[in-house]
């Protein structure tokens, strides 16, 4: 047994994230740059929560994220080694990842996040500064020293008055002294060899008032001020060098160059702080920087939203973006894929529906080429807040955006090409609003090709665009105040019945062939049972059993076609075992959005708590993936996709998208491609086990290493589930477990091995 447990160690250092890469994929965007370092032939750029590389002399770029291991958290700085070949990554939140550039292998430095002494709020990174093997860490509390070498922690500095916390933004080393900008309290100093730095009686403040930055050169060291303002200081005292017209966000020395950026100006100095370059704008790009730094011959300029361009120092004319290809944004609110990629959309509201302040963002397309490609807002005649996005199942080629104020877009062939407003079509504006306040969301095609939208806040709040090109909108009458209701996603069953998510009047049923028959179901028993009357998600399944999501729990209809026979419709809850106790699943959770797979089984999101993936009738949980157990992002989901023919899970969030290989995949021709998830299952994991890839109808048998036998099943399509159980009854122990896969003819086998660790 101790030779099996000394296995599982290794195994677990082997594997980790680079097992569960092969399933999920993330798909990031790198355009809002919060830091940038370098080596002499890379340069380092973090974008909000995770970072990239780029080779300057190959231009191969390398992306790393949650799905390498990142947490998803916010960024703040990037800091690079090159003497010891790590990469640091410090976070809002007071984490720091260090990154083994030689093997990818990640260490989670938790020390400052947890520092009990420090309220939360108050240990964010600010600045990296490398010195004789330390990294000194400015924080909103203080300065803590990191080895680099032994891989811990030594002091830490409270320097404020009488040795409080103090918010240090930078430090630097000049002439043996140790120079610290704190906010509020101003320029203090240290001789650096000091073995007592934790005595802030060690620190002399060499200049009071309000400091940003302080930067030591080979010759000079200079400061800027909160006013806007770099000085030179000479004995220590400030002299004024020129003032800029905006307050600087960053200043660096990178090799012979002093660089300041602010806003909308790169300033670059050479050693004798002369001016050598002012870059102003970048052609053709409206573009906010936010860093910059030289290496060689070549400045590279990190911006709030378009991502890094570089150019050349002594001729700034041609300005090339080297920033990964990705979507527009990381907080993508809807999605919706097609047979080879996916459509992308960024406009929001918040949880009552408002879609104010208005978004102006374009919309994003990625292909089976892993590219991705955007529209922007300037082409999309005005269409704001787009909240949804819908692919015409018959012609991939047509795809509708839902714009929460300006109608309903029509692409067609990749070309925004008409606007839908109340002067072509049926829509609605809401009364007296001026300019026209037309809010489209929930959209759904019927089986004859009809696009049916909703429309908020209006008197008929169910619109249709026929395949003849006629409109025609529909009042639901069973509604309490049709004026003041918003409405939310939309589903259509099997009969023709719409079911429009109603904010705070329940779940709407219409069907215009059964004489525009409209029931609602709302909260309460005598209403139809819902736990909310807020409800956001609804999804039909392969039995035509109706799945009801609010901001509070999981409701089911049973069937649809009791809307046909009945005039009043009752819900009812799911009720699991768990630890031989009765409860409700997805008890008072904000749900977000429902998805069946090919499967029936069903993907649900949440607001807070991840995602979900349960059985077709809801009585087995197979995962619940969260960003502390997977590499999502974030455990709050805006919206999930299914690519139908791959099996692929998007996962929109709001610090980004990944994607899954689900389930409800086909069989694959032989087991060259199986892949075991997660892998190992460690403790904190409480989901099952996935094995993909496999031959249809293929034998699984998972037995012990001593091989006892301990599950088995046969696969239908390409995946089979395991919930760690010997046969169902209770969870396996600890240990490596064999799988062994053969074909339904016996000619295929294939060996795999999966550890355990509880």
């Amino acid at each position: 047994m101790k030779n099996v447990f000394l296995y599982i160690l290794l195994l677990i250092s082997t594997f980790g994230h680079a097992q569960d890469s092969k399933l999920w994929k993330g798909y990031f965007s790198y355009n809002a740059i919060k830091d940038i370092s370098e080596s002499t032939t890379q340069i380092y750029a973090a974008a909000e929560n995770a970072y990239f590389k780029r080779n300057l002399t190959t231009n191969e770029i390398s992306k790393i994220s949650t799905i390498d291991g990142l947490s998803g958290q916010n960024i703040t700085q990037i800091y690079h080694s090159e003497t010891y070949k790590k990469t640091l990554i410090g976070h809002a939140d007071g984490l720091i990842i260090i990154v083994n550039d030689l093997d990818g292998s990640m260490l989670n430095v938790v020390d400052i996040l947890n520092k009990p002494s420090v309220p939360p709020n108050k240990k964010r990174i600010n600045h990296f500064m490398e010195y004789n093997g330390k990294i000194y860490i400015s924080t909103d509390f203080g300065i803590s020293v990191y080895d680099l070498n032994l891989s811990e922690f030594g002091d830490t500095y409270f320097i404020g008055p009488g040795g409080s916390n103090v918010e240090i933004f930078q430090t630097t080393i000049y002439n043996g002294f140790i120079y610290a900008v704190a906010n509020g309290y101003g320029l203090l100093k240290a001789v650096v060899t000091n073995p007592n730095l934790i005595d802030f009686n060690q620190w002399t403040n060499i200049s009071s008032g309000s400091w940003l930055s302080i930067q030591a050169t080979n010759t000079e060291l200079v400061a800027v001020s909160l006013s806007g303002s770099i000085y030179k200081l000479i004995s220590d005292n400030p002299n004024l060098i020129t003032s800029y017209p905006q307050v600087p966000l960053d200043m660096r020395h990178n090799g012979n160059h002093l660089i300041v950026t602010t806003q909308n100006n790169i300033y670059a100095y050479n050693e004798s702080l002369t001016e050598i370059l002012h870059i102003t704008n970048i052609p053709n790009i409206t573009a906010n920087f936010n860093c910059a730094t030289v290496i060689s011959d070549k400045i590279y300029i990190g911006t709030q939203g378009n991502g890094i361009f570089t150019t050349l120092l002594n001729n700034p004319t041609v300005f090339e973006n080297i920033t990964p290809n990705g979507p527009d944004r990381n907080k993508l609110f809807a999605v919706q894929s097609f047979s080879n990629g996916l459509w992308a959309v960024y406009g929001d509201y918040n949880v009552t529906y408002n879609p104010y302040p208005l978004d102006s963002y374009g919309v994003s397309k990625y292909d089976s080429n892993n590219s991705w490609t955007s529209t922007p807002y300037q082409d999309l005649f005005g269409a704001k807040s787009i909240s949804r996005v819908i692919v015409n199942p018959k012609n991939e080629n047509q795809v509708f955006f839902s714009s929460y104020y300006s109608g309903l877009l029509k692409f067609e062939n990749n070309i925004p090409t008409t606007i839908f407003n109340t002067s072509n079509s049926s829509l609605q504006t809401i009364a007296g609003q001026v300019p026209d306040d037309i809010r489209i969301n929930g959209s759904a095609f019927d089986k004859d090709g009809n696009l049916w939208v909703t429309n908020s806040l209006v008197n008929k709040g169910l619109h249709v665009l026929k395949t003849d090109g006629q409109w025609q909108g529909f009042p639901l009458t069973s509604l309490v105040d049709p004026l003041s209701t918003a409405y939310g996603r939309l589903a259509i069953d099997k009969n023709g019945t719409k079911w429009v998510c109603a904010f705070y009047e329940g779940l709407v049923g219409f069907n215009e062939k059964y004489g525009n028959k409209c029931l609602t179901i709302r909260e309460g028993q005598d209403e139809g049972n819902l736990p909310t009357y807020d409800v956001r998600a609804v999804a039909v399944d392969n039995k035509n059993k109706l799945w009801i999501g609010t901001t509070s729990g999981l409701r089911i209809l049973q069937n649809v076609d009791s809307f046909l026979t009945q005039n009043e419709l009752t819900t009812n809850s799911i009720i699991i075992l768990e630890d031989d106790l009765a409860q409700e699943l997805l008890y008072a959770q904000f749900i977000t959005d429902i998805v069946v797979d090919g499967a029936n089984n069903k993907w649900i999101s949440t607001a807070g708590a991840g995602l979900f993936y349960i059985s077709s009738d809801g009585q087995k949980t197979f995962n619940i993936f969260t960003k502390e157990n997977s590499p999502l992002p974030s455990n709050t989901i805006m919206d999930i996709d299914i690519n139908v023919l791959t099996g692929e899970v998007f996962i929109a969030t709001e610090a980004g998208m990944v994607s899954f290989r689900g389930t409800a995949t086909n069989g694959a021709e032989n087991f060259e491609n199986v892949i075991v998830y997660p892998n190992p299952v460690r403790p904190e994991y409480s989901g099952s086990v996935f094995v993909t890839g496999l031959m249809d109808k293929a034998n699984v048998k998972i037995t012990d290493i001593e091989g006892n036998l301990v599950h088995e099943e046969i696969s239908e399509g390409g995946t089979i589930i395991w919930d760690t159980k010997a046969f169902g009854k209770y969870k396996v122990a600890s240990g490596v477990y064999m799988i062994f896969l053969s074909s339904d003819d016996g000619a295929e086998t294939k060996v795999k091995k999966v550890m355990i660790v509880r």
